[in-house]
């Protein structure tokens, strides 16, 4: 898999020229953002993340090396000095609106009604609010009021 932002579109690109393609190609497989959320949540180790996820240690290997060398984790020396720890980068941090987004969706649509299930909640205790996009004038935005500008010569879809 391509480092991202080399300049030059890789040929294992799904969609060299979709950023929806190229993220889903970087950290859109389940184990990827299962991971990125525990991180999100405060786990640092192998092992922690293997207990949190129940991901089988090859696959837990390969995605931790896969999202190190995307620049999405980084690892440092734990404080005990002992081993090493995964740490969210900045790129890594940034995805909290698409897990937040994810989550949310999940909320509406993945369990039924009154049907338990974890809730993310601010510094304050208070549940995280819908994201709602909106446009630069505030008026809300979604599918229907947005189009995709392609590069080149091709047009909108």
């Amino acid at each position: 898999m391509p480092r991202p932002a080399t300049g030059t579109p890789s040929p294992a690109w799904t969609d060299p020229d979709c950023p929806v393609a190229r993220t889903l190609d970087l950290v859109g497989d389940r184990w990827s953002l299962l991971v990125i959320r525990d991180a999100m949540d405060g786990a640092r180790s192998f092992t922690e993340f293997q207990r949190r996820t129940g991901i089988a240690r090859n696959i837990l290997t390969d995605r931790l090396r896969k999202l190190t060398a995307h620049g999405v984790l980084t690892q440092q020396a734990a404080p005990s000095g002992l081993r090493q720890q995964y740490v969210l980068t900045d790129a890594g941090r940034d995805l909290f609106p698409v897990l937040l987004t994810l989550r949310q969706w999940g909320e509406r649509h993945a369990f039924e009604p009154g049907e338990p299930h974890s809730t993310l909640v601010d510094g304050h205790g208070t549940r995280v609010p819908d994201i709602k996009p909106t446009g630069t004038d505030g008026a809300p935005i979604d599918a229907d009021t947005t189009h995709v500008q392609k590069t080149g010569s091709e047009q909108p879809r």
